[in-house]
């Protein structure tokens, strides 16, 4: 009798087992009145999160009996995909054959042990080898087997995306969207794909944990996320691994841009120029980021003896031109207004530089102005905007070899904060004050 193994798998609820078991095949045992379906299964239990192959009987649709957790069955039921009697096995749609890794031995006369580990990329198989074995896969139309290998490896090979910003912007966020792009490019070269996470399974509402664990990803990253959502928090704080960006949990990983240094040095440069009366907008109060960036602000204020009026500091939202000039238009109607103002972002400079023109001043003759982040928007106004560029492509590349660490090798990977540098884009947005 030979498995079945499914082309796609099903999720199941057990309320007796408190178990979300994920079906991937079944395979015939006994004869007559004694005949029992043996199933296999991906399990999630509350308490669990790295799944865990079960077999169970299952006498109907409806009643799942536990049978046993059992190892050598799990092999067996694994290695049945790549058998040669997996050749019979049809899909579950079309009736296309499924080729298998015997097929790729047979044809390239090796063993199936070197056609894993040639298709595994392992360092005691030869380039050539790997290299013939790879093309014969590729001609016979094999596709390894997602769920065979995470029952191997104890993995899934997915990593969640968790990713949600106030304004509502999405992936049309410059600045994450260039993160997470990078982060992408490195995870899917390390051999991983990625699921947005959200609230909804199916029809229900679920928190980011839950998700997770539906999902049975091997690992999260959060970006943009209001961080003291106690859902967020249960995330955090659940045994799953987790990189944060800009934004750092007790004892978890997380890449950080150095946003001190970044407004550091746009104080710097304006100084440099002689501005004194120097006036900053900047985001969400409850951000790690503005708060850091305050910091910034008020250190380099004070190295250059600035004295900052309360009236120069107000507070708006990042990525959000309308809040940026209403903001703007505040410190215009100061009786003695800034010569130069600091944006929170490129985007919301947008709102602020609108209404220097409305009000008649030109920049940077009247007041100088910059931005921040060094995206696109910022090199083709006009005048070119200066501004302070996070690298986007390290905290990417940072945060995916921080989180697989973690999922690799969680025995020896460190809960690190890895801080990237930026750097500062001189644009023709600032000039000497015109006092």
């Amino acid at each position: 009798m030979l498995p079945i193994i499914y082309k796609d798998t099903f999720w199941l609820w057990t309320p007796q087992k408190q178990m979300a078991v994920r079906l991937a095949g079944h395979y015939w045992v006994g004869k007559g009145r004694r005949r029992r379906k043996l199933c296999l299964f991906f399990s999630e239990t509350p308490n669990e999160i790295t799944k865990t192959g079960v077999l169970a009987f299952c006498k109907s649709p409806n009643r799942i009996e536990m049978h046993k957790k059992c190892q050598k069955g799990i092999d067996f039921m694994v290695d049945m995909l790549y058998s040669e009697d997996a050749k019979t096995i049809k899909k579950m749609q079309g009736g296309d054959i499924m080729a298998s890794i015997k097929d790729i031995a047979k044809a390239c006369g090796v063993s199936v042990a070197t056609v894993s580990k040639a298709l595994n990329g392992h360092n005691d198989i030869s380039q050539a080898t790997k290299e013939k074995v790879r093309e014969t896969a590729r001609q016979i139309g094999y596709m390894p087997n997602s769920a065979a290998r995470a029952l191997k490896t104890n993995r899934t090979y997915n990593l969640g995306v968790l990713f949600v910003d106030e304004a509502q912007s999405g992936l049309t966020h410059e600045f994450f969207a260039a993160v997470l792009d990078s982060f992408k490019r490195h995870a899917e070269g390390r051999g991983y794909d990625i699921t947005f996470i959200n609230h909804n399974i199916g029809h229900g509402h679920s928190s980011y944990l839950e998700h997770c664990r539906y999902r049975g990803v091997d690992g999260v990253i959060a970006a943009c996320i209001k961080f003291d959502d106690p859902e967020v928090i249960e995330l955090a704080n659940s045994n799953l691994p987790i990189v944060t960006v800009d934004h750092v949990f007790n004892n978890r990983a997380a890449v950080l841009s150095d946003n001190t240094d970044g407004v550091h040095k746009l104080v710097d440069q304006l100084a440099a120029l002689g501005h004194e009366r120097i006036a900053y907008i900047h985001g969400e109060n409850h951000s790690a980021v503005t708060q850091k960036r305050l910091v910034g602000f008020y250190r380099a204020c004070a190295a250059h003896g600035i004295t900052v009026p309360d009236a120069y500091i107000v507070p708006s939202t990042y990525r959000d031109a309308k809040s940026c000039a209403a903001a703007t238009r505040q410190l215009l109607a100061l009786p003695q207004r800034p010569t130069a103002i600091l944006f929170p972002d490129d985007f919301s400079a947008i709102g602020g530089i609108q209404t220097i023109r409305e009000e008649g001043l030109l920049i940077p003759r009247d007041i100088s102005v910059a931005g921040y982040d060094g995206n696109l928007i910022s090199q083709i106004m006009s005048p070119q905007l200066t501004t302070y560029r996070q690298d986007t492509e390290a905290l990417g590349r940072a945060a995916a070899e921080l989180l697989i660490e973690q999922i690799e090798s969680p025995r020896t990977a460190l809960p690190e904060q890895k801080l990237i540098s930026g750097s500062l884009l001189k644009g023709q947005s600032v000039d000497v004050p015109n006092l």
